[in-house]
């Protein structure tokens, strides 16, 4: 059986050194402020905007929440997200995705000063990212990372595949890997064999959207597994991409869902949130 990753305990570890560090920047008269907006009322970003301001709460950063009806216009948007950029008080921005139809979400995400995307999607800090420069990055590769040096999981060296090649996980989680001097494979829904190359892994991180598709087939005896996705099943229960039973009598290492990588991406965000105070 698999060890199991717990996100749950990394998460709170990384969010009770935030406290910490945010408590010694309040002594030099430094505060934090994110401000986050969301648009129209979609339920599930609703609870990830719950959970956002919890966690900032925690750490002692304020939030303001900015809750715009389903049919504001791009122009109001970016308005906003303006005036933001110039408030000298807030420090991190942070848009909630999906945006309703009517918006652009390539121009909101443009828009957003890079020194305060605290998400790690500005073209800027993605090129930071590809060029080895200082910048945010992208919340979720950023926990992966974490939820791997803090389970005591060696990365330089080992075969890595990242199934998805999506801007905000697939791409970003393939630099960090490389960063951390692992071989990278970039695997998609185009991908031929793709189960071959899947079964070269040493760690394969799972970032496909669709639920269960990686079973015990493609899955390396004793390799960690990091899976990305979350989606509901027939019986309403959370699962991921990866089939949890099939593959955690396989491997070495497996996240669960929940309780894997989803706590890690607000405890990035967070740290993110920091690290915009200090600059």
């Amino acid at each position: 059986m698999a060890n199991l990753i717990d996100g749950k305990r990394i998460s709170q570890e990384i969010k009770d050194e935030l406290k910490e560090k945010t408590a010694g920047l309040k002594r030099q008269g430094i505060e934090g402020c994110l401000a986050v907006i969301q648009v129209g009322a979609d339920p599930a970003s609703t609870v990830y905007v719950r959970n956002k301001k919890r966690a900032c709460e925690y750490i002692g950063i304020e939030s303001r929440s900015f809750e715009l009806p389903e049919e504001t216009t791009q122009e109001q948007l970016l308005e906003l997200i303006q005036n933001l950029n110039t408030d000298e008080l807030v420090n991190g921005i942070l848009v909630q995705l999906p945006v309703p139809d009517q918006i652009d979400e390539n121009k909101i995400i443009q828009a957003i000063a890079p020194q305060k995307d605290v998400d790690g999607f500005h073209p800027q800090n993605v090129g930071a990212l590809t060029s080895g420069l200082p910048g945010f990055v992208s919340c979720t590769p950023a926990g992966v990372i974490q939820l791997l040096k803090r389970s005591g999981i060696s990365i330089a060296g080992k075969n890595c595949v990242v199934v998805g090649r999506s801007n905000i996980v697939g791409k970003p989680m393939a630099l960090l890997m490389l960063r951390e001097h692992a071989t990278v494979t970039i695997a998609h829904s185009r991908t031929q064999n793709l189960k071959e190359v899947c079964r070269q892994a040493d760690i394969l991180i799972v970032a496909v959207g669709k639920p269960k598709l990686i079973d015990a087939s493609y899955v390396k005896e004793g390799a960690v597994v990091i899976d990305v996705g979350i989606h509901r099943n027939e019986d309403q229960k959370l699962c991921g991409d990866v089939d949890f039973d099939s593959v955690s009598a396989h491997a070495g290492a497996i996240t669960p869902v929940p309780g894997g990588v989803g706590p890690m991406t607000i405890a990035m965000l967070m740290y993110n949130c920091v690290q915009a105070m200090t600059r």
